[in-house]
Order: structure tokens, then sequence, then C-alpha cells
């Protein structure tokens, strides 16, 4: 599988499958999911605990620390995904609403460039 051949829908089978034949959904409320992806964005952030912004990118691509922080990128999407699959939210529906309403509140020609708050523009 990779990000070029593989859609959303197929990735939220396989998880949904994953989590079925391990009889999971049981456990899976919107709660106790919101509070994994939390856990485990959490877990992200600690490789970059304590890097300076720009070296952020070299913590990332060190190859000794690769495969740990691709382990909970994954974690943090397989949980999103799953939140997704017991919600019924369609992501791609609800990330295009979002995307619009993200252009709205920061349209080109105010936010280009900057990184303040949509209500300091």
């Amino acid at each position: 599988m990779t990000d070029g051949k593989t859609t959303v829908a197929e990735l939220r089978a396989r998880v949904l499958a994953f989590v079925r034949e391990r009889d999971w959904e049981q456990f899976h409320s919107p709660k106790n999911l919101s509070m994994a992806l939390a856990a485990e964005s959490g877990e992200l952030m600690e490789h970059f605990l304590w890097a300076e912004s720009k070296a952020s990118l070299e913590v990332a691509r060190d190859p000794k620390k690769r495969r740990a922080i691709e382990d909970e990128v994954a974690d943090v999407v397989i949980y999103a995904l799953e939140f997704a699959n017991i919600c019924g939210i369609d992501l791609a529906a609800a990330i295009e609403t979002k995307m619009a309403a993200n252009a709205k509140k920061y349209p080109v020609e105010k936010a280009k460039g900057r990184a303040d708050k949509y209500t300091e523009l």
C-alpha cells in the first residue's frame, strides 16, 4: 500500500476489519477514541520535545528515529480513521467542508506567509 495507490475508503476498511477481528468495537466509543487519538498525538510530539522548530525536520529525517515517528503518525491516523468509522463521518466531505471554511477565514491575500490566527489578520 502507498499513498498514491490507496484510497481513504480502503484504509478505513482495513482498520475496521482489524478492529472487528479482535472484537474491539465495544471499546471504541467516541470518548475513548478521542482520548486515544490525543494520547498518540502526545507520543508523536514527544519525539520533537526540546528540538527547535528548524531542527525538528532533522529529527523527522533521522534514520534512527524515523521508524518510531512513522509508527506514531500511523497510530494517530488509525485512531482518526476508526473515530470516523464509529461516528459515521465521511472524511473526504468533512475535510472539504473544513478546507472551504478555512479558505474563508484565511484568505490568501491576508494570510499568505503569516502564522497569525484568522481573528488577527
